[in-house]
């Protein structure tokens, strides 16, 4: 089998690590295993395996024919079986598909919110999903959503996995007191919905000033951004809610971090959470997507409803005045994630998928 993962870029996100994760696990189970970025380059360039083929495909415009034949050549010279697009990257490999025809589309959906997208990004879906071989999500919400609105009936469940790096250097330092940190790892955009983390961090600088909050993900700087960080300012957070941006040194981070948290309003399966679990953090998070699926309130973590910052803030201060708790309930949860969130059992039921197409 010959496979090859296509991606948007190589900034840190939870995609974009999904990408790597498949090629890499891929790279030693398949005759070929390879992975295309189409727009930019990134961190998680470096966690790519040497036995991985890559191309970097510097697409500059939406319809980019040349960029399209460069992937032709690339698929006709490695015998390209089946590409897996992920995410927005399914339009790159449904233009392949026109004029190469014989390589098969395996499209990944990612996002948590797709069955919210507007009319006209589902129309262009909808068009691109007949060219769909089958359908990878993350949620069970999404599976049912992608076979009543789309135009494959091959949609498969299956869960994210991954693995913590640890060749990267050790270079983030985390500000704030050891011993008194909570860390929430995602990219600074509105379905993160970091105004939520910033009610509870108003609400526990009034009751335990000495925790800090670190929020550590790529940075847009855009609207939401520019909100954010006022809004820090207006609630006089500054000592108490720091901003990092994108780090590649994730495993340093979580080491240094005594609680960790996920505030989404919306989600499909997060590797943060996954991430948290193998290092076995406790974890306080919304109760969105397939996060259920994974944290049992009261026995790995806490879940929360995703408008109350209240009881949000509540489980967060439980964290912090039980430490037995905290780390009976992360030792837990890294039981879960090994059980449930494995490589091997996940690419294992991905193969087995394929074939049956």
């Amino acid at each position: 089998m010959r496979i090859v993962q296509i991606i948007d870029s190589l900034e840190i996100g939870g995609a974009e690590k999904m990408a790597i994760n498949y090629a890499n696990a891929l790279s030693d189970k398949i005759e070929f295993s390879g992975l295309v970025a189409t727009r930019a380059e990134g961190k998680l360039k470096n966690q790519l395996s040497n036995s991985v083929s890559y191309l970097f495909l510097n697409k500059k415009l939406t319809l980019d024919f040349a960029a399209v034949f460069r992937l032709k050549e690339y698929c006709k010279e490695n015998k390209v079986e089946y590409l897996q697009p992920h995410s927005s990257s399914y339009f790159t490999a449904v233009l392949l598909k026109f004029i190469y025809p014989k390589v098969s589309i395996i499209w990944h959906d990612h996002n948590g919110l797709s069955e919210f997208i507007s009319s006209e990004k589902s129309f262009a879906l909808k068009i691109a999903s007949f060219f769909f071989k089958g359908i990878i999500v993350v949620n069970y919400k999404l599976k049912a959503w992608a076979k009543k609105e789309l135009n494959c009936r091959n949609v498969v469940y299956l869960p994210n996995f991954t693995t913590i790096d640890n060749s990267t250097s050790a270079e983030t330092i985390l500000k704030g007191e050891l011993g008194k940190r909570i860390l929430c790892l995602a990219n600074l955009r509105d379905q993160k919905n970091h105004f939520f983390l910033l009610e509870v961090a108003e609400k526990l600088k009034q009751s335990h000033p000495d925790w800090t909050f670190h929020l550590v993900g790529k940075d847009f700087e855009d609207d939401y951004s520019k909100q954010v960080k006022l809004s820090i300012i207006n609630k006089h957070l500054e000592d108490s809610v720091f901003v990092y941006g994108s780090k590649n040194d994730i495993k340093n981070i979580i080491n240094q971090s005594d609680i960790t948290v996920l505030t989404s309003k919306s989600e499909g399966l997060p590797i943060a959470l996954i991430e948290y679990g193998l290092s076995k953090k406790p974890v306080v998070s919304t109760k969105v997507g397939e996060i259920p699926l994974i944290i049992k309130d009261g026995i790995n973590g806490f879940i929360v409803d995703a408008n109350d910052a209240d009881l949000f803030y509540q489980k967060v201060v439980r964290f912090i005045t039980e430490s037995d708790l905290r780390a009976q309930m992360g030792d837990s949860l890294y039981q879960t994630v090994i059980e449930n969130n494995s490589e091997e059992g996940v690419i294992a039921n991905y193969l087995n998928w394929i074939l049956s197409l």
